[in-house]
């Protein structure tokens, strides 16, 4: 499966579609829960920002043909998390310097299969950013190859190119599996079409012919309902032929396409067995690969703890209510990224990196005891 990303400029009503504030007649709204968002501003604030910053860096207005704003629809895997496209936020920050400030993972669109009604889901995720060039104050200017390359990164991060997934041996289980069962379901097909063509060979003509008897008793054919019978004969048996013909190679394509997969995570195993054995037997590769990942997972909480600061309703008065906060997001992130527990508290060993979430939260006013707090988070008292 190839992922894509492609910005244009950012519509009127994207907050509403994305975020979901009013229901559409094309979304599964049983599956609607299954979507997630997270914001760390309105599309109205920023693009007020960027004026602002336009006329003071630059010393002059925005152009109104400006695509300061933009927005792009990444295509994505079912189990595709926030933690994968917060990471593909910060390398397309880092190398093209667009930077990401709204995701929205939609998971209710898709549409039925109008011969097998199946669902087909579509998977997205929307992805808004600021295109503004901090240097210059006017819009980022890029290149045909810096497209090339964002294109890249988006494989890189959501490991739907060169497929860096710690699942490579199921999904391969699980492509083999699928690949029988349309084996199976081709085999059916082609006795169904070969019966179906045996029908027509061996009709017999007497079927088809009516006749009469006249004041005599002599058997005549009645040519008009003879000729109305082979129509309709003819007119059935063509449509059946046709739908399983077309059924049949639609089949056939399909498992062509799941070999292809097939051959894909089969590269994917080997790349990972490849990288396990440099990461198991290289101490610095397994300190870089570990830093590399903790890194991530400190950049997704905190952008989760950026997001929850948007609710309006969410009032904090005292420390340990901050403290209760911060558990319930960590728990939060930790569910919907598939990361353990253990992995906060290895971060949380570290008193600067605690320090720098709390005052992302601002609900704390007085200095806090690092090294006791570290103890009492690295036990698992405040993660369990």
């Amino acid at each position: 499966m190839k992922t894509s990303i492609n910005f244009k400029a950012a519509k009127s009503d994207s907050e509403v579609h994305n975020f979901r504030k009013k229901s559409f007649d094309y979304i599964r709204k049983d599956l609607t829960p299954k979507n997630e968002y997270w914001m760390e501003q309105k599309i109205a604030d920023r693009l007020q920002k960027i004026e602002d910053y336009c006329k003071e860096k630059s010393g002059r207005k925005l152009q109104k043909n400006a695509m300061p704003i933009r927005e792009a629809v990444v295509v994505i895997k079912e189990d595709t998390t926030m933690l994968e496209l917060h990471n593909l936020s910060k390398r397309l920050e880092e190398e093209l310097k667009i930077r990401i400030f709204q995701i929205a993972v939609h998971k209710d669109e898709g549409h039925y299969d109008k011969d097998t009604n199946e669902w087909k889901p579509n998977f997205h995720a929307h992805l808004v950013a600021d295109w503004q060039d901090l240097e210059t104050g006017k819009t980022l200017k890029h290149q045909s190859f810096h497209y090339s390359r964002m294109q890249d990164i988006t494989a890189e991060c959501l490991e739907m190119e060169r497929g860096i997934s710690n699942t490579g041996i199921q999904r391969l289980e699980a492509v083999e599996f699928k690949i029988r069962k349309k084996e199976e379901e081709l085999k059916t097909l082609e006795e169904k079409y070969n019966e179906m063509k045996s029908e027509i060979e061996s009709k017999k003509v007497e079927e088809l012919v009516v006749k009469e008897s006249d004041f005599l008793g002599f058997q005549k054919i009645k040519i008009e309902k003879t000729v109305e019978n082979y129509k309709k004969a003819l007119k059935v048996q063509n449509t059946e032929l046709v739908k399983n013909k077309t059924e049949l190679e639609s089949k056939s394509k399909q498992i062509s396409e799941l070999n292809i997969t097939i051959e894909s995570l089969k590269k994917e195993i080997d790349f990972l067995k490849s990288k396990s054995s440099v990461v198991l037997t290289n101490e610095k590769a397994f300190a870089f690969e570990k830093k590399k990942y903790l890194d991530s997972v400190q950049n997704t909480l905190e952008k989760a703890i950026r997001f929850e600061k948007l609710n309006p309703n969410l009032k904090i008065d005292s420390h340990e209510q901050m403290l209760v906060e911060l558990n319930r997001i960590v728990e939060k992130v930790a569910f919907k990224n598939n990361i353990p527990l253990d992995t906060f508290k290895e971060i949380f060993k570290d008193s600067q990196k605690l320090a720098d979430l709390f005052t992302i939260l601002r609900f704390w006013e007085r200095k806090i005891d690092k090294y006791q707090e570290n103890k009492d988070i690295i036990k698992g008292r405040r993660l369990r």
